[in-house]
């Protein structure tokens, strides 16, 4: 128990806002770091599951591919030796979002889990203009000029590996490359004379994670790092990738009561997170399930700006040890359009 205390201790610590020292002149105000990080599709949830239950999921345990996402340390623990995961996302302003995901453990995971990932974005087509002192707009757009609209897309291709060191304490690391094409845009000059310029950009991110079992139960311990990388630049902005730290704990409650835990299961998972670009926020998530079978999930996030409260619900069934499963999110935006996750996950 005291090792277990002094993790929590430390992990408390690092999610604590350090001290900010009085500013005595009159008139200054203090200012927050907002919207200065780029590549965010790395940060927008894709699975189902993880999504409609708030992403309060970096404690959960019994992992599968779509782990890496969240905490590669989780995948060590997958019940089964393959898993599949696909997914869309119907995210706000009609963006597009897809992914795949798979892992492998080979002789049952004695030499750890292996996994790989893919995540494809589609921004949609947006209006390009250029500036032209030959009409009363002061601009023609892209399509009067003979130019394609910008369409903007974005990608990571990402390799995951995690490894149960005991049966209690587990760690995993994703390694992505990821790349953003902003489609090109003219350089400089006007109309008949101008040049273009290409606005694309890669790098490396890359996530960790540990998981500890704490012997109390189903009571699970974990923190995880996301999107670790260089800092990049932007024609001439420089910027960072949305770097996130969490500490998660997750447990079935049902554990605490008489109830069956073949017939019935609640996982409660809560989330305290650390963004570079916005305020710390907690996440709670719950998720109950009958007969291994239908499972009903609920979670929330604060604060936010526009997210809201998540729902969804999943179906999984095995036959002779080939496993198959369905779910579904739903997700309020505030002023904007709901967004709507799906995936299917096979399993043997």
């Amino acid at each position: 128990m005291k090792r277990i205390s002094l993790i929590l201790i430390f992990a408390v610590a690092l999610l604590v806002p350090p001290a900010r020292g009085q500013d005595n002149e009159i008139g200054t105000t203090e200012t927050d770091k907002r919207a200065q990080t780029g590549f965010k599709f790395l940060t927008v949830s894709t699975d189902p599951r993880a999504a409609a239950l708030g992403d309060a999921v970096t404690a959960f345990d019994v992992g599968s591919a779509t782990s890496m996402f969240y905490n590669p340390a989780a995948m060590a623990y997958q019940p089964s030796t393959f898993t599949l995961a696909a997914s869309q996302t119907q995210f706000i302003a009609e963006i597009d979002y897809n992914s795949i995901a798979a892992s492998f453990a080979p002789m049952g995971g004695l030499y750890g889990v292996f996994g790989v990932s893919f995540v494809a974005v589609d921004y949609g087509t947006f209006i390009g203009t250029v500036r032209t002192d030959g009409n009363e707009q002061g601009y023609l757009e892209f399509k009067d000029i003979g130019l394609a609209d910008p369409s903007p897309t974005a990608f990571a291709l990402g390799f995951g590996y995690a490894r149960a060191l005991t049966d209690r304490f587990s760690v995993g690391g994703h390694i992505r490359y990821a790349n953003q094409d902003l489609d090109q845009a003219i350089k400089s000059g006007t109309v008949g004379d101008y040049t273009m310029d290409d606005l694309s950009m890669n790098t490396v991110a890359v996530d960790f994670g540990v998981l500890y079992r704490t012997g109390f139960r189903s009571l699970v311990f974990a923190m995880d790092v996301r999107n670790f990388s260089r800092e990049l630049q932007y024609v001439e902005e420089n910027f960072e990738l949305p770097l996130t730290f969490r500490i998660g704990v997750a447990m079935d409650l049902v554990d605490l009561t008489s109830l069956n835990p073949n017939t019935h299961s609640l996982k409660v998972g809560i989330d305290a997170e650390r963004p570079r670009d916005f305020d710390e926020n907690l996440r709670i998530g719950a998720e109950y399930t009958i007969m291994n079978t239908l499972s009903l999930r609920a979670g929330y996030s604060m604060p936010t700006d526009e997210q809201g409260v998540s729902l969804g619900a999943g179906l999984q069934q095995s036959f002779g040890g080939f496993g198959f499963g369905a779910d579904y999110a739903y997700t309020t935006f505030g002023d904007f359009d709901a967004v709507h996750r799906m995936a299917l996950r096979i399993s043997f």
